[in-house]
C-alpha cells in the first residue's frame, strides 16, 4: 500500500523510517524548497495552535526549523533577521503589551488600516 505524503520532511525522517516501509524521495531544486519551505512553516504553525501545553514546545522547534531554513534560502543570516526583528520592535513594539486590537473608529475618510499590523 502506497501512502501519499508530498511535503518536504526533514533530513533524517527516511533514514528513521523501517520495519518493512521504503520511503521515496528527491531533492528539490531552490525555487521548489521555498515554496514547500513556506508551506512546511503553515503546517508547523498550525500543528502549534492546535498543540497541547506538553506538546507545544516541541511544535514551536519545528516552527523555529523551519523558519530558520527559510531564512537561509533567502539568503539571510539568522543574526540578519534579527536585526531586521529589532528594527521592526522599534518602530512598531512588541507584544509584551498584550493589546488587542478590536477597531479603528473613522471620521468618514476613506482611509485604509496600515497592513503589518
Amino acid at each position: 500500500m502506497r501512502l501519499a505524503y508530498n511535503k518536504l520532511v526533514r533530513d533524517r525522517i527516511p533514514e528513521l523510517d523501517s520495519d518493512g516501509r521504503r520511503a521515496v524521495t528527491h531533492v528539490l531544486d531552490e525555487d521548489s524548497y521555498r515554496v514547500a519551505l513556506l508551506a512546511k512553516l503553515m503546517e508547523e504553525v498550525q500543528e502549534a495552535d492546535r498543540a497541547t501545553p506538553d506538546k507545544l514546545a516541541a511544535e514551536l522547534a519545528d516552527v523555529l526549523e523551519a523558519l530558520k531554513a527559510l531564512v537561509t534560502t533567502l539568503g539571510m543570516t539568522w543574526e540578519q533577521l534579527l536585526t531586521v526583528t529589532a528594527d521592526k520592535r522599534t518602530q512598531r513594539g512588541g507584544f509584551e503589551g498584550r493589546l488587542y486590537l478590536e477597531y479603528v473608529e473613522q471620521d468618514g475618510s476613506t482611509r485604509r488600516p496600515t497592513a503589518g499590523t
